[in-house]
C-alpha cells in the first residue's frame, strides 16, 4: 500500500476508527461497541461528526494536542477497509498511527483489551482492514460484547441484538475507560493505556 511519512503541521496526526454498521436499525448492537466508543469522545471534546468523506461520517479534533481524525466508516462492517486505507493514503498515515476500536466476543461485557497490533481475531471489520492495508500494525481497543448465549446460536444474530439495561451500565465505564486510553495512544504511550486498562 502507499502510506508513507505523515505529514508536520496542521495535517492530520491521528485516525481514529469506530466500527459499526450504519443505519438506525443497527443502533445500540454489539457490532456498533466502536461506534458508541467515538460518540463518547465526541461527547467529551465537543466534537460534530457531520462530514461525509472517505466513504465515512467524520469529525476533527486535537487530543493530547494531536490532530485526530475521528471516522466512523459507512461501509458496512465488512468493507470498513475501503474507508480506512482511502483515509491513510490521502494523509499518508502509517498503520501504527490509526487506531481502531471494535467489538469482541471473546470478552465479556464491561471488559475491554488494548493491543498494540496483531491478527483479526475472526472479526470481519479488521479482517477487510488488514486484508486491503497489507498490515496488522494498528493499534487496536477491543471491546467485550459477551460469546454467543449457546454454540449453536447464530453468530450474526448476536452481533446484530441489542444490549441489555445491564450491559448498558457496564459499557458506560468502559466507554469513558476508552476515552481515557485513547488520551494515552496518541502520545505514544499504549504500555500505560495497557497496564491501566487491561
Amino acid at each position: 500500500m502507499f502510506f508513507g511519512k505523515k505529514s508536520s503541521g496542521g495535517s492530520v496526526e491521528y485516525i481514529i476508527v469506530g466500527l459499526g454498521n450504519p443505519g438506525r436499525q443497527y443502533e445500540n448492537t454489539r457490532h456498533n461497541a466502536g461506534f458508541n466508543a467515538l460518540d463518547r469522545l465526541c461527547e467529551k471534546y465537543g466534537v460534530k461528526m457531520n462530514k461525509i468523506r472517505f466513504k465515512s461520517t467524520t469529525g476533527e479534533c486535537r487530543i493530547e494536542g494531536k490532530k485526530c481524525l475521528l471516522m466512523k466508516p459507512s461501509t458496512y462492517m465488512n468493507n470498513s477497509g475501503q474507508a480506512v486505507v482511502e483515509a491513510m493514503n490521502f494523509y499518508k498515515i502509517d498503520p501504527s498511527n490509526v487506531i481502531i476500536i471494535f467489538d469482541d466476543i471473546s470478552l465479556d461485557v464491561g471488559k475491554m483489551r488494548i493491543r498494540q497490533k496483531g491478527s483479526d481475531g475472526g472479526h470481519n471489520g479488521m479482517k477487510n482492514i488488514i486484508y486491503l492495508s497489507g498490515s496488522d500494525m494498528f493499534p487496536r481497543i477491543k471491546i467485550g460484547v459477551g460469546k454467543k448465549p449457546h454454540p449453536d446460536y447464530d453468530l450474526k444474530d448476536w452481533v446484530l441484538s441489542r444490549f441489555s439495561n445491564s450491559d448498558d451500565k457496564l459499557l458506560d465505564e468502559i466507554y469513558d475507560n476508552c476515552v481515557s486510553a485513547l488520551e494515552y495512544m496518541v502520545l505514544g504511550d499504549i504500555q500505560k493505556a495497557m497496564a491501566n486498562f487491561n
